[in-house]
């Protein structure tokens, strides 16, 4: 079953259809749906899919040929002789001169152009000299390396810049579109698949609905032949050298030390060495920074960083520092004495970031029209969750609770109490947004500006999709 995927899906079939040849680069970090994207679209439409690699350019070429002869119903392009891409492409071009569009999807583009460097040059020669005149080519580009697709595809100094008439930077899915993924399960369920997972495809597949969401990171992720258990460590090793330092600074990340200097202290690494690590897992999309939002300029000394992604996140923090308690005592038992005591707690600091996710969803049901930024605040003396900054002159200001609750009121009282801590120098308006795991149906404190939402409220678009 395909989920999602409507908005690119209709860019590339508006490519299709179009007088013009296309070319589209794809791209985004690995797992997220490129490649099931692109071969959604294909659904037998005329044109050669291929599959980059780490081999040599001979053998790339030559199974190229294979996969267009297959494509284009001409045999003899399987055995012809091509020492260069340039001939490859040329007698491609030379067999698909129908009117109909013609699909060329080049897919891990990275490993094709490692093989030749070249080969950006050369499609751009085709480009300029044949695709883009015959108006039948709709060229796709595919990369998982997000830094070489910017660099060496839309850059600057690409040969092939300014020439895209399109792009699709893939993201992963909303938390709305995740939860389609397990449409039998609780809203609850589905959250905290959500909170494991993120909105990776792969990942959420590899939760089963007929099991518990315990049952699913034991099999999953904890067990040693899991699909789930090594994942972090193929990632890293894929696309990072010297991957014991980056680990370091994940687990670092992943234990609470989220500003340079604890970063440094815990690892070991100096300062100078750091940034250049840090910057490397921000380019490939697992670690992100945040400043207090304020409206204004923050200082550089209050940036922290966080891990992104969410099973990269869950795995540094419950996994990398249990691997040998699993060897020995097995998933089911890691689970219930090193994970279960720790996981509400680190289900909460999740639901802080569903929220803040969610809040532009409610903006939209509440017919909020102004621009706004969305994010969070914190001072030597305050940590407020969620910050909603408009361009209306008004702030939002927000308290979540993911455990249960005794008192409402009490909520009420300490989101107040930090309100006056919150340096509103616009003079905005406060909005007060309380968010629980379960908002109770009556009997909440009155109160001006103030907003209550469960996980009722958060997933209401459900129904009618994202």
């Amino acid at each position: 079953m395909f989920i999602g995927r409507r908005k690119e899906l209709s860019v590339l079939e508006d490519a299709y259809i179009g007088k013009q040849s296309a070319f589209i680069p794809v791209y985004g970090r690995r797992r997220v749906g490129k490649s099931e994207l692109i071969l959604k679209f294909f659904n037998q439409k005329p044109g050669i899919y291929y599959l980059g690699k780490k081999a040599p350019a001979t053998l790339q070429i030559r199974e190229f040929l294979r996969e267009a002869a297959r494509a284009l119903d001409e045999p003899l392009l399987a055995s012809m002789k091509a020492d260069t891409w340039s001939e490859a492409f040329a007698a491609v071009s030379e067999k698909c001169k129908s009117k109909s569009k013609f699909i060329i999807a080049l897919d891990e583009f990275q490993w094709m152009a490692g093989a030749s460097p070249e080969l950006p040059s050369i499609i751009q020669e085709q480009w300029d000299r044949f695709w883009q005149k015959s108006g039948n080519i709709c060229l796709i580009l595919c990369g998982s390396y997000i830094g070489f697709m910017e660099r060496e595809v839309l850059g600057r100094k690409s040969p092939l810049f300014g020439r895209r008439t399109a792009q699709i930077f893939l993201q992963p899915f909303s938390y709305l579109e995740a939860a389609e993924f397990h449409p039998r399960w609780s809203l609850l369920n589905r959250a905290m698949a959500y909170f494991i997972c993120g909105g990776i495809p792969l990942y959420l597949r590899f939760f089963k609905q007929a099991q518990s969401i315990e049952t699913n990171i034991e099999e999953t992720v904890l067990y040693e032949f899991g699909p789930l258990f090594r994942e972090p460590d193929f990632l890293l090793r894929e696309e990072l050298r010297d991957v014991e330092n980056y680990y370091a600074v994940l687990s670092a990340i992943a234990e609470g030390h989220v500003g340079t200097q604890k970063i440094s202290a815990q690892t070991g690494i100096p300062d100078r060495s750091l940034h250049y690590y840090i910057q490397q897992l921000n380019h490939i999309g697992y670690v992100g920074r945040r400043r207090p939002l304020t409206g204004k300029k923050a200082n550089p000394k209050q940036v922290r960083y966080y891990i992104k992604d969410p099973l990269l996140r869950f795995w540094f923090r419950f996994v990398f520092p249990n691997l040998s308690y699993i060897q020995q005592m097995g998933p089911r038992q890691t689970f219930r004495s090193r994970i279960a005591p720790g996981l509400d707690s680190y289900f909460g600091l999740c639901f802080e970031r569903l929220c803040r996710r969610a809040l532009p969803f409610l903006y939209e049901r509440e017919g909020v029209t102004a621009a706004f930024e969305i994010g969070e605040y914190w001072d030597k003396k305050v940590q407020i969750d969620i910050v909603g900054l408009r361009d209306d002159h008004w702030t939002d200001l927000g308290e979540c609770k993911w455990g249960s609750v005794k008192s409402h009121k009490g909520v009420l009282t300490e989101l107040e109490k930090k309100i006056g801590s919150y340096p509103n120098t616009r003079g905005a308006t406060i909005g007060k947004r309380i968010f629980l795991r379960q908002k109770p149906k009556a009997n909440l404190p009155p109160g001006s500006n103030v907003f209550w939402y469960g996980l009722d409220d958060l997933y209401q678009r459900l129904s009618s999709g994202p």
